[in-house]
This record gives C-alpha cells, sequence and structure tokens, in this order.
C-alpha cells in the first residue's frame, strides 16, 4: 500500500529507514555514548567496580536493555505509521534515564562502596536497585496518574535537584579544576552549546563537540591513551546469583528502597510527560504502553548485568525535525548492543579523559536544579529549595565517613576508638551537628521530597494535605524508612513530632476562617 508522506507530498511505500534517520541516529547515539562513558569512567574510577564487571557484565547488560527498548519503539512507531498511514511517524528516543543514573551511581552504589570499599557488591546491589526499578516503572502505568495529580513538583523535583547539586554538579565541576587544561574547554563549549543554544557546524551536538575536544586536547598532553586490551567478545550472561546476593543486600540496607522508589517514581512521570510531548508533536502513544517497555527493558537489563533504569527520552519534536523516523532508534539500540559486546567501550573509555565528559555532568546537575524550580510555581520556590536541604546532610556524612576510614588506614589503625556518643559530643563542639546531619541524610530522598510537599501544601494553606504528608511521615520514620538506617521499629521522637505536626495542620484547617495573613494581596 502507497501512503503519502505530509512532509513532501510525494507518495511512496513505507521503509523502516528514511535520509532524516542519519541525523536523528547521531543525536541520539552520543547522547546514549555519553551516558555509557559517564558509567564506565564513575564505575571504574570513583566505586572501583572491577574491569571484568564493567565490560564482560554491566555493558553487555546495558546494550541488552537498550536494543529491547528501543527496538519496541522503532515497531511502535512502524505500527503506527501503517494503521495511520503516514510517513512521518517518528519513533520515541530511548536510554539510560540520564538524572536517575546519577542517583543510582550516586545515591545507591556509591554509599555502598564508600561504606564497603566492594566495588562488586556495590554493583550487585544497583542491580537489584535497577530490577525492583523496572517493577516500579511498569507500576506506573497504575500508579502514575494518581501520584502526579496529588503531589506537587515542589517535592518530587527539589529532591532530585537537591541530589543533581550536590552530588552530580558540584563534583564534576571539581574535576574539571583539576584538570582545567582540558575540563574548562570542554566546559564552554557545553554551556555555549547546550546552555545559550548556539548550534555549532555541521549540526555536530555540543556534548559530542565537548568529548571530541577533550579526546584531542587529552592526546596533547598525553592524558589519554588508546587501550585495545578490553577487545574481546563478552556475549550476555544471566546474572541471577549477582541479583540474588545484591537482593539480600538490599533487604540488609533497606534504606535504599527510599532512594529506589521516589527516583522511579519521578523516571515513571518523566516519561508520561515526554510521550505527552510526542502526542502533542502529532504521534500518539499509549503511555502506559511507553511505562511498560521502560519497565521491561530495565529488567532485562538487570537480568544481564546493567544495573541502571531505562526510559523515554525528552525531545522527541527535536528528532522529528530532524526527519527521524522508526529507522533511527533501531540501529542506535542494535550499533550500541555491539559496541558492548565486542569491547569497542573499553577502547573509548581510554580514549575520552574524565574531565571532557564532567562538564556533561556539570550541565545535566544544573538543568535538573534549574528545572526543580521553573516546573514549579514561583510560590513554591521556598519549598524546592528546602527539599534540597537533606542531600547536603547526606554529602557531609558521606565525607565525614570517608576521613575517618582514610585516617585509620593512613595511621595504621591507630585512630583513637570513641564510642558513639563521645564522637558525637566531640563533633558537637566543633560546630559540626552531626546528629543532626545523620539524621537528616538517612532517606535523604524521602526525607526532601516529604518536606518539599508538605512546604508547598503550607504555603498553598491545603491544611489537609500537608496533614497528610506529615501523618505519612510519622509512619516512614517509625518504621525506619526515613532518618535511620535500617527497616525496623522506632517508636521514638520524630514519630511522635511529625504526627503531632500533622495533628496542627487539622487545627489550622478546623480555625482556617480565623486565620490572617501577613502578605497585604492575601
Amino acid at each position: 500500500m502507497d501512503m503519502k508522506d505530509s512532509n513532501t507530498g510525494r507518495s511512496a511505500g513505507l521503509a523502516l529507514f528514511s535520509k532524516g534517520d542519519l541525523s536523528a541516529f547521531w543525536a541520539l547515539f552520543a547522547d546514549n555514548l555519553a551516558n555509557l562513558i559517564l558509567i564506565m569512567g564513575v564505575s571504574l574510577g570513583v566505586l572501583k567496580i572491577p574491569a571484568q564487571v564493567v565490560f564482560g557484565r554491566m555493558l553487555p547488560g546495558l546494550g541488552m536493555a537498550l536494543v529491547v527498548g528501543l527496538s519496541s519503539y522503532a515497531y511502535m512507531a512502524h505500527r503506527l505509521a501503517r494503521k495511520q498511514k503516514r510517513l512521518d511517524v517518528t519513533a520515541l528516543p530511548y536510554g539510560i534515564s540520564t538524572p536517575i543514573m546519577f542517583v543510582y551511581l550516586f545515591g545507591i552504589m556509591g554509599p555502598v562502596y564508600w561504606k564497603t570499599h566492594d566495588g562488586t557488591l556495590a554493583w550487585q546491589v544497583g542491580l537489584a536497585a535497577a530490577f525492583i526499578g523496572g517493577l516500579i516503572e511498569i507500576s506506573g502505568s497504575l500508579l502514575g496518574p494518581w501520584l502526579k495529580r496529588n503531589l506537587p513538583r515542589a517535592g518530587m523535583l527539589g529532591t532530585l535537584a537537591g541530589i543533581a547539586l550536590v552530588f552530580i554538579a558540584s563534583v564534576p565541576l571539581a574535576e574539571v579544576f583539576e584538570h582545567p587544561i582540558i575540563g574548562l574547554p570542554c566546559l564552554v563549549v557545553v554551556l555555549v552549546g547546550l546552555v545559550a543554544g548556539v548550534r555549532f557546524p555541521l549540526g555536530i551536538p555540543a556534548g559530542l563537540l565537548a568529548i571530541i575536544l577533550g579526546v584531542l586536547l587529552g592526546t596533547m598532553t598525553g592524558q589519554v591513551s588508546l587501550n585495545a586490551e578490553g577487545i574481546g567478545f563478552y556475549p550476555p550472561i544471566p546474572v541471577a546469583g549477582d541479583l540474588w546476593a545484591g537482593l539480600r543486600a538490599l533487604w540488609t540496607d533497606s534504606w535504599i528502597f527510599a532512594v529506589v522508589i521516589p527516583a522511579e517514581i519521578y523516571n515513571f512521570i518523566e516519561t508520561m510527560n515526554n510521550v505527552e510531548s510526542a502526542q502533542a508533536a502529532g504521534d500518539e502513544y499509549l503511555v502506559a504502553s511507553c511505562q511498560i517497555i521502560d519497565g521491561v527493558g530495565t529488567l532485562v537489563g538487570s537480568l544481564f548485568g546493567s544495573a541502571f533504569p531505562t526510559t523515554v527520552y525528552i525531545g522527541h519534536p527535536g528528532y522529528k525535525r530532524m526527519g527521524g523516523r522508526a529507522g533511527y532508534a533501531m540501529a542506535v539500540g542494535v550499533v550500541l548492543l555491539l559496541a558492548s559486546l565486542f569491547g569497542l567501550l573499553s577502547v573509548i573509555h581510554g580514549l575520552v579523559p574524565m574531565a571532557a565528559v564532567a562538564p556533561i555532568l556539570v550541565f545535566i546537575g544544573l538543568v535538573i536544579t534549574a528545572q526543580a524550580f521553573s516546573a514549579s510555581p514561583s510560590k513554591h520556590s521556598m519549598a524546592v529549595t528546602l527539599a534540597m536541604l537533606p542531600h547536603l546532610s547526606n554529602l557531609l556524612m558521606v565525607k565525614w565517613g570517608a576521613l575517618r576510614v582514610s585516617a585509620e588506614k593512613l595511621l595504621g589503625g591507630s585512630l583513637p576508638k570513641m564510642t558513639e556518643p563521645e564522637m558525637l559530643s566531640a563533633m558537637l563542639l566543633q560546630g559540626a551537628h552531626v546528629a543532626g546531619h545523620a539524621t537528616l541524610s538517612a532517606g535523604a530522598i524521602m526525607v526532601g521530597m516529604a518536606w518539599g510537599a508538605a512546604a508547598a501544601f503550607i504555603i498553598d494553606r491545603s491544611w489537609i494535605r500537608a496533614s497528610v504528608v506529615l501523618a505519612v511521615s510519622s509512619a516512614l520514620a517509625f518504621f525506619g524508612v526515613i532518618h535511620s538506617s535500617g527497616l525496623g521499629l522506632y517508636p521514638g521522637v520524630l514519630p511522635a513530632t511529625y504526627l503531632a505536626l500533622s495533628m496542627t495542620m487539622l487545627l489550622l484547617w478546623y480555625f482556617k476562617d480565623q486565620l490572617g495573613s501577613v502578605h497585604e494581596n492575601d
């Protein structure tokens, strides 16, 4: 059957590939490649995950996740084009969820490594978190719309902005200034291309240009090397044993649930928004189907070694303007799978210095932080800020713990042994407030989400909703989901205080007609 292309007016048979797929391919390929390079750099350099695990298990697992998801979206686009007799249908872009990738690296795998100094265990816990995350993504087809209607963005986006600013932006920015010859020029390229929106010659993406520049500067300064040792064949092998080990460790360190749940809620809500954007551009996909594909892709990846969720990417209208149809998505999936199976990504890792990739991290951190404010009502800006603060405490606790371990290693274990109360007292004398930071940092993502939501409802004078959030927080504190190192029963001051605050909100609702305002316009 012949169909008409709405852009050219010509009749043609339906094809999987078109000329515009080439431009769309390079854009989506560069986007996913940047994430893979970041994963390799952080996994090998920061989390000390063994190279045989990164190249032999993690990357093939990611390749499997990408080819499953991208092929599914290419098929959906092809089917939609046939159904509607159109040639201008564009497949949804898909890949590793960039914001959630950093949550998993620095909010799940990082704390496990810093606590145990076991990179393999950190990867196994990441596997388990991704497996559970995939199930949550699938549940988004039922739960997502309700959460989107009832939770303010100040809480959801504010707590992720805290991670973005503290771990995603500030730590890589330090990497940039540690290697300024490479990092600073690449940072300028990212700012010019991605922040200012300047189009570079030949339409080359700013992120890819920054990486190319970093490779050239790294070669000139001797900071990169061509290492072909990683080239080989790494077939995708199920990692059921490692997944099970991660699930057991995750149950022991139950605080991880407090990271995975809100992160994946954000993930499937973001998928909803991106599918809605595609519908506005003329391509109508079912939100529930897309959330199921995202979840299945993540599950398949975790079964073969991937520790990272996948999702529909933002930017479908841009790929549509490039002329991308269905083929570009399938091509990206196949190429990345082959690159992971034959070890080509290890060659790329040796050629690309971390300082060239770090500016992309800085940009992403800034975007997530800025989005939390721009996507929330302006009157909720203080609620967004409040939701970010627990992550500062989390960074402090991570650094204090790392300093103590380093000191013990440096002194051969001769660091004076102190009881916990003695240590807290000593640090309190120095103004460290370690007890308060420890309380805030435990379950920081959910703590930030709860306080951001409560503050937004209080600003709106939605006293009943604020009361519900605080009552739920009381229950979470009682069972150790927040403010504690693990699940259990904690009938202490915090649950009781949260409950008292919840009752106070009910009193404010009861006397709402008698409440005045200090604002003239109220």
